[in-house]
């Protein structure tokens, strides 16, 4: 299987002409929200209907359970202080894991009414946390528990690091997805999968600009419509490059909106991030497995912009 199709040069000098796709592990049911943890060189990733988060370790290859019940965990990600962040749909809720193992609750209300379950999450560098939450874990049994939105919508929406506060930040999406902010964060793409409750409505990535203050945006722009399969997780690498899940492909695009390379799978792609020491490991989700390609780049920092892992934070 060939690991990576250039569409336009500038995709060239992003691979390694013999760099090959690895499969790391497999005999998920659907493997989605790859998080890596630099301190320990390990990936954790949720198998959403099996309610279990998955961990692989780096630095000899091995898989094991990283946690069994997840409350069918979805997205996560990591902040500033190493901690896992996580989207749970059976608890309807986003939680942050403490160095010393305890949960803190992040949010599991709008306004007082539940939230549908919380799909994606970025952490930005300012410490507030941002996320997505269609209502895929409440549309069925098979990732959560079948209920009905009490909000009536599918939103994004960030937590204020300081008070607690949840706020709306987008509310124009039928079903938001996946996000990620540019490296410098001026810019935030999210994701729209709500053909699979509008039959017919484009799947789209639309890039919003990020106020000033860092709170809000406006002024959203279509980025790029999905060719094959949908849009679901993505991650930004250091160049201001898209790296996202679509169909059975790794699509890349421009910070322009052009989608310059494909990485083939024979398995539907969920999501995406970089790790490895060097931030150049692309780590794949995809379906029943989780795969890896090296590649000529680095991903922007988990936490919205590039942050030398081997620095301090406060660097």
């Amino acid at each position: 299987m060939k690991s990576a199709i250039v569409h336009d040069p500038r995709f060239s000098s992003l691979i390694v002409d013999h760099a090959q796709l690895e499969q790391l592990a497999s005999g998920c049911r659907w493997a989605e929200g790859p998080a890596y943890f630099p301190a320990g060189r390990y990936l954790v990733w949720s198998d959403i209907p099996n309610n279990r988060m998955m961990r692989f370790d780096e630095t000899d290859g091995s898989v094991s359970v990283f946690r069994a019940a997840s409350n069918n965990s979805n997205g996560n990600a990591t902040d500033r202080e190493g901690r896992l962040v996580t989207c749970e749909h059976l608890t309807r809720r986003i939680t942050r894991t403490e160095h010393d193992g305890s949960v803190t609750v992040f949010a599991d209300r709008f306004e007082g009414k539940r939230l549908n379950s919380p799909n994606d999450v970025v952490v930005k560098s300012d410490g507030s946390v941002w996320f997505t939450d269609p209502t895929y874990g409440i549309d069925s049994e098979y990732e959560g528990d079948l209920a009905e939105s009490e909000i009536g919508a599918s939103n994004v929406y960030r937590i204020d690091p300081g008070s607690g506060a949840v706020t709306e930040v987008v509310r124009d999406r039928v079903r938001p997805n996946g996000l990620a902010f540019s490296p410098d964060e001026k810019t935030l793409y999210v994701g729209d999968t709500g053909a699979s409750h509008v039959p017919g409505l484009p799947i789209t990535i639309t890039a919003y600009c990020v106020s000033p203050d860092g709170a809000s945006v406006s002024e959203p722009r279509a980025f790029t419509r999905c060719s094959e399969g949908a849009f679901d997780g993505f991650r930004v690498d250091e160049r201001g490059n898209l790296w996202t899940s679509a169909g059975r492909n790794v699509f890349c695009y421009a910070s322009d909106g052009t989608h310059i390379g494909t990485i083939p799978l024979e398995e539907i792609v969920a999501n995406v991030c970089f790790g490895g020491p060097k931030r150049n490991r692309l780590y794949i989700c995809a379906q029943t497995s989780l795969y890896a390609l090296y590649v000529k780049t680095r991903g922007a920092s988990v936490i919205g912009r590039t942050l030398d892992w081997n620095r301090p934070a406060d660097v």
